[in-house]
């Protein structure tokens, strides 16, 4: 097989290296699969857009990993000036409306931790705040030198055990659609490639059929003075070269529609002269339908994504059960207080603070709310889990589906190029007998039909070939030819990285 495999990857970090797109001469180039292929990965916009969601999802990866690392946090107000008037209540309970100017200033120093295994929060603080009064020039101050405390929920949903549990999941189904996404481009550029080959062969075969027929037509004038062709024959022979350049008129404005997409896909200059290369090398081998299964199951972001499905079923269903009955959460403090009319005598022998406190929330009439919401979340559940295998089967028969096409294709390869030479062959020779006089233009048509019909029908079948090549690597992200899974770098993701360390 040609080395298309070998040249899209290259290792663990194995993303397409912009060499060969700075080699194309701008003049024009003659480009085979395995540089279109190339220039698609490196510089086609849907490429970009693929690397740029690949860091997306690692920045919230990262943010999934420090959300349970403490957390230290520094809150002040510095300074905080009022000058108002405000409702006083005096010492007999009435109420006088006196002006309040004061200038004060806050800090507080937190430290906070998430113990995720049991949905438990604690921290440790420390404050100091103190307040001038303008209007009596009195100075207090007053504050926590330390405190700590905890918030634990009791028979309550745990929202981060579960959410431990899907993050990495999510994380690891985003690696997987990197690369499937990047092999995708590849399979669309292959697309474009051969849409572009078959309007190209249009093109070309459209040339040479104008050419014949001119040659045909100047053959035959000659025939006709000596009276040795019909005006019949004479005039359906004019006919054929008005019809071979209509054929080429028609086939150039489709070559510049397509040459465009092209260009536009994979990154060209509009400008630049190109013409493909009929990829012929091609080696046929068998892909052992055991192992594209297995690899399409270890590989492909769906098998993460039917255990992430039945989790979330099972979170839900926890859900429903914890947030309908008996909700309790236990919060407890220690701590130190103090006030002083000096910042540093808050901390001279500070008085003691405790607090201990228990929510409770219990449902005494809600009509079977609470169990139908519990029965919901186990259909909902069991619903999920038929789900998953029947997808599971679908996608195991899909892989399935997919080698055994590749492998039939490989057999229609082989009977197209062999039809594709006879035809080429036969239109040739009664090219020949029609200039000698030996064929009729009727018989000649026929021939040039039967050749046009192989030289497409070929390639197609070339098309088909690395289409489905190309869709069994997207479906397993297996590289059958070197034997290894399939794996690329994000330069993009590297030089966010990069720039966040330095």
């Amino acid at each position: 097989m040609r080395t298309l495999f070998l040249l899209l990857f290259t290792g663990l970090t194995g993303f397409i290296n912009p060499v060969f797109p700075q080699q194309i001469d701008s003049n024009g180039s003659t480009l085979s699969l395995d540089d279109v292929i190339d220039l698609a990965l490196t510089y086609s916009p849907t490429s970009k857009y693929v690397q740029n969601r690949n860091v997306n999802y690692f920045w919230r990866y990262r943010n999934f990993k420090t959300r349970f690392r403490p957390q230290l946090t520094l809150n002040g107000n510095l300074p905080n000036y009022t000058h108002t008037t405000q409702p006083i209540t005096q010492p007999d309970g009435s109420i006088e409306f006196k002006q309040v100017s004061n200038l004060s200033a806050s800090t507080n120093l937190s430290l906070s931790q998430s113990i995720p295994q049991l949905g438990t929060s604690i921290w440790a603080s420390t404050t100091a705040h103190g307040i001038q009064n303008l209007n009596k020039n009195e100075i207090g101050f007053s504050g926590s030198p330390f405190v700590i405390g905890f918030s634990q929920p009791l028979f309550a949903y745990n929202w981060m055990k579960w959410y431990r549990k899907t993050e990495p999941m999510i994380y690891d189904e985003a690696q997987k659609r990197f690369v499937e996404e990047i092999e995708e481009i590849a399979l669309n550029a292959t697309y474009r490639y051969f849409n572009y080959l078959m309007v190209q062969t249009n093109y070309k075969l459209a040339e040479n059929n104008l050419k014949n027929s001119r040659d045909n037509l100047r053959i035959s004038q000659t025939k006709k003075e000596l009276g040795q062709i019909s005006d019949n024959d004479y005039s359906r022979i004019e006919l054929s070269v008005l019809n071979a350049q209509k054929a080429l008129n028609q086939a150039s404005m489709e070559l510049k529609n397509t040459d465009f997409e092209l260009k536009r896909y994979v990154g060209l200059d509009q400008s630049m002269e190109i013409d493909l290369d009929i990829p012929l090398d091609i080696r046929f081998f068998d892909i052992d339908i055991d192992l594209a299964v297995q690899k399409a199951r270890e590989n492909r972001r769906e098998t993460t994504l039917y255990q992430r499905r039945l989790i979330n079923a099972d979170r839900e269903l926890a859900e429903a059960k914890n947030s309908t009955g008996l909700s309790t959460t236990l919060r407890g403090s220690f701590g130190l207080s103090n006030s002083a009319e000096t910042v540093w005598g808050i901390y001279d022998k500070p008085e003691r603070d405790r607090m201990l406190r228990i929510s409770l929330s219990i449902p005494i009439l809600d009509w079977g709310r609470s169990a139908s919401t519990v029965k919901l979340a186990e259909s909902e559940r069991e619903l999920t889990i038929y789900n998953v295998n029947k997808d599971i089967e679908e996608f195991d028969r899909s892989v399935i589906v997919q080698v055994e096409q590749f492998s039939l294709l490989q057999d229609q390869l082989k009977t197209a190029t062999e039809a594709d030479k006879v035809a080429e062959n036969g239109y040739q020779i009664a090219l020949r007998k029609f200039q000698n006089g030996e064929l009729s233009i009727t018989d000649l048509n026929i021939a040039l039909q039967e050749r046009e019909q192989a030289k497409r029908d070929y390639i197609r079948s070339i098309q088909s070939f690395w289409v489905a090549y190309y869709r069994l690597r997207v479906l397993t992200l297996f590289d059958f030819e070197k034997g290894h899974n399939i794996t690329y770098g994000n330069p993009m993701l590297d030089e966010e990285v990069g720039r966040f360390l330095f």
